[in-house]
C-alpha cells in the first residue's frame, strides 16, 4: 500500500490559495498554521477557516459521509455545527475539508453557564429529531449498545491498579455493583442520531459560558444515547452532563447510564495509558477521570421503574 504523503506548511499553503480568492498571485495569502503542535491533518486557516486533511482513505470516506450528515443535523440543534466552503481531495483518493472556524474556546478551556447547559439539553434533543432513516440512508452506522457489565468488570481491574498507582480509590467503584449494571443495561427501541464523540475539544464554548458549536461529526452513529451523555461528562462534568440531559427529557435510567460508561471508560482509559497501552495526553485523562466522578444528586441506582418511558 502507498504511504500517504506528509501535508507541510506549503502544501496546505498551495491548496488554500487555490481555493481562497487570498494569495492566488503566489504571494501573502492566509496564515496557516497546525491546531496542535503534533498534528499534521488540522490547520487553521487565518482567523475564519480551519483545513481537516484525511490521513487515509478510510477518514476521507468518513469525512465526505460527514458533510452529508452536517446538513442533515444543522436544521435540528441550537449550536453551530461547521459548514464547508470547499472540498474535494488533497492528494489522490484523500479527502479536504475547509471549514468556516466556529468562534470560541473548548470546553477544556472555558466552563459551561447554565445557559449553556441548556444549549446541550438543545444538542440532545435535536440528534433525537433527526430521522433515523435519512442517517442510514447517508451510511451513518447502527452501533448495538456496550455491555456495562462488561465494562464495570474491567474497571474494576483498572482501578486496583489506579489505587496501587496512587491514582484513584478503588472502593469509590464498590458502589456500582453487577446488578446496578444489570438495571442499568440500555432500553430496546432506544436507539437515536448520536455525535459517538464528544469530547472538550469538541464542544465550542464562549468565554460566557454558552455552548457555540459542536465539532467533528465522523463517528456519529445510530445507537445509545448514553453514550453521549457519557461524552459530556467528559466534556463538562457530570453534574452539568446530566442537567443538560435531563433538560433534554431524558429519565434517570439513560442519565446513570452515561454516568456510569463514562466513569469505567475514564478508570480503563487512564490506567492502561499509565501501563503504555495507549498514547494521548495524561493530563487530559487526569482531567477527565475528575470530571465523570464529580458527584451527582442522584448518585444511587435504585427504584427506577421497570419501563421508564423514552421521550
Amino acid at each position: 500500500m502507498t504511504q500517504a504523503p506528509t501535508p507541510t506548511a506549503d502544501t496546505v499553503r498551495r491548496l488554500v490559495r487555490s481555493l481562497l480568492k487570498e494569495g492566488r498571485d503566489g504571494t501573502g495569502g492566509p496564515d496557516v498554521r497546525p491546531v496542535t503542535e503534533e498534528g499534521e491533518h488540522t490547520w487553521w486557516i487565518g482567523a475564519r477557516h480551519v483545513l481537516r486533511l484525511a490521513p487515509d482513505r478510510e477518514a476521507s470516506a468518513l469525512r465526505r459521509r460527514e458533510l452529508r450528515l452536517r446538513d442533515l443535523v444543522r436544521p435540528q440543534v441550537p449550536v453551530a455545527v461547521p459548514v464547508s466552503v470547499a472540498h474535494g481531495d488533497w492528494a489522490p483518493g484523500l479527502a479536504y475539508t475547509l471549514d468556516t472556524r466556529v468562534p470560541g474556546g473548548t470546553a477544556d478551556e472555558h466552563d459551561v453557564s447554565a445557559v449553556g447547559e441548556a444549549d446541550l439539553a438543545g444538542l440532545l434533543t435535536g440528534l433525537r429529531a433527526v430521522p433515523g432513516r435519512q442517517a442510514e440512508a447517508l451510511g451513518v452506522p447502527r452501533t448495538a449498545p456496550r455491555s456495562l457489565e462488561a465494562l464495570r468488570r474491567m474497571a474494576v481491574h483498572a482501578a486496583e491498579r489506579l489505587t496501587a498507582a496512587d491514582e484513584f480509590d478503588s472502593a469509590r467503584l464498590h458502589q456500582f455493583s453487577p446488578a446496578n449494571a444489570a438495571q442499568l443495561s440500555a432500553q430496546s427501541g432506544a436507539a437515536v442520531l448520536t455525535h459517538h464523540g464528544l469530547t472538550g475539544a469538541h464542544v465550542v464554548v464562549s468565554a460566557d459560558g454558552r455552548v457555540r458549536g459542536v465539532l467533528d461529526w465522523t463517528r456519529a452513529a445510530l445507537g445509545d444515547p448514553a453514550e453521549d451523555i457519557a461524552g459530556l461528562a467528559l466534556a463538562v462534568g457530570s453534574p452539568a452532563a446530566v442537567r443538560a440531559a435531563t433538560l433534554a427529557g431524558y429519565g434517570a435510567r439513560p442519565c446513570l447510564r452515561g454516568l456510569w460508561l463514562a466513569r469505567c471508560d475514564t478508570v480503563v482509559r487512564l490506567a492502561d495509558h499509565l501501563e503504555g497501552r495507549t498514547g494521548g495526553s495524561l493530563p487530559l485523562l487526569r482531567t477527565q477521570l475528575r470530571r465523570a466522578w464529580e458527584p451527582i444528586l442522584l448518585e444511587r441506582v435504585t427504584d427506577l421503574p421497570e419501563d421508564e418511558p423514552e421521550p
